[in-house]
């Protein structure tokens, strides 16, 4: 009796973390969509990270103080301290990168090029030696060769993206360029800009996604340091936007003030839920587990996009993506056997290799 209650209680953990992590990439894909249409109307993306930042530690610190106050350290050193402040500026650029990336190309970009984390994740702890890697092993050599693939989609896509899709467009296009040979690139100078936006978002997050690592060390509270963080992000942004625009711009030309503080509270709150339940997820399951439902996001959104402002997706930005996804199952695959393996402390064994992927 007791172990049919222990494994209905496993079976609601299971089907409440997979149900969360698919409504997190909902929230998250439908939450670029709007984000892009609100910098579409004038706003700017250094002034939604300025003051979706405070929101977001507002509305974590009662959480953090109720469930983690236990985890705590007595005594911040300052090594903690600096390793926090550089999470923090890691942090912060990378959502302001992400959304000048998001604004120059779509959603649906912004909601792919993460998909790309996990195998630079992979290379940046590789270099760390906190990823073991035998090149004589198959699982290592199906780990690089799906970090390959990761790389090669998202170049793919992205350069695909930023060409010209739309026939009438080529059209007017071609019959410019009979009149002025110097007009006729097929290429979008601004997408390929927001491409290289975005792929520098995802290095930045890459690297300080290895930086907590280390911070979890002596620091154990995902929600506390995610309200630490924001909270110095808030003066970092402003810092950044005071260099840019030599002035704190607030958005009030653009929107009333009642609208940008909902506006602003509803970032903060989709943000905080995004990465509280994430953080949760990885500490109960791993971040394998989380990392396979980053294809999600990408799919909402492109769907959201589409229906909503009528955003065109070409055939060769799927195609990309298609690579991406491939690489990135051959990595996580390799991955969870070798964890698998560690796990039973047993060795490699040619049966285990002919066993299909989707078993």
């Amino acid at each position: 009796m007791m172990m049919m209650m222990m494994q209905g209680e496993r079976l609601m953990e299971e089907v409440a973390i997979i149900g969360g992590l698919i409504g997190v990439q909902f929230m998250a894909a439908g939450n670029a969509v709007l984000m892009s249409f609100v910098m579409s109307l004038g706003l700017k993306s250094l002034t939604i990270v300025t003051f979706m930042s405070p929101a977001t530690s507002l509305l974590l610190s009662p959480l953090a103080f109720y469930s983690e106050r236990s985890l705590w350290p007595k005594k911040f050193s300052s090594k903690l301290i600096l390793r926090l402040i550089l999470l923090s500026l890691g942090g912060t650029t990378f959502q302001v990168l992400m959304l000048k990336g998001m604004n120059l190309t779509s959603p649906a970009m912004g909601t792919a090029m993460p998909n790309v984390a996990p195998g630079l994740i992979f290379i940046i702890a590789w270099i760390f030696r906190l990823e073991k890697v035998n090149i004589k092993s198959t699982y290592s050599r199906v780990k690089i060769m799906g970090t390959m693939l990761c790389v090669v989609g998202a170049f793919a896509m992205s350069i695909m993206q930023s060409m010209s899709t739309n026939a009438a467009k080529e059209d007017a296009t071609l019959v410019h360029y009979i009149s002025d040979p110097t007009a006729g690139d097929v290429f979008d100078k601004q997408k390929i800009l927001g491409c290289i936006y975005l792929l520098l978002a995802i290095s930045l997050l890459s690297s300080s996604l290895v930086l907590q690592a280390f911070i979890f060390r002596d620091f154990p509270a995902p929600i506390s340091m995610c309200v630490i963080t924001s909270f110095l992000g808030t003066f970092i942004t402003a810092a950044f936007q005071f260099i840019e625009d030599h002035e704190i711009k607030t958005g009030l030309d653009v929107f009333s003030a009642r609208n940008l503080i909902m506006y602003f509270l509803l970032e903060g709150a989709v943000n905080g839920v995004c990465i509280s339940f994430s953080s949760w997820a990885i500490k109960k399951k791993g971040p394998v587990l989380v990392s396979m439902f980053s294809p999600i996001g990408t799919v909402c959104s492109a769907i959201f996009s589409v229906v909503t402002i009528g955003v065109t997706i070409s055939v060769g930005s799927y195609g990309g993506m298609f690579i991406m996804f491939t690489g990135l199952y051959f990595f996580l695959w390799a991955k969870g056997k070798e964890e698998d393996i560690e796990g039973s402390g047993g060795k490699q064994g040619e049966h285990d290799i002919e066993k299909p992927l989707l078993e």
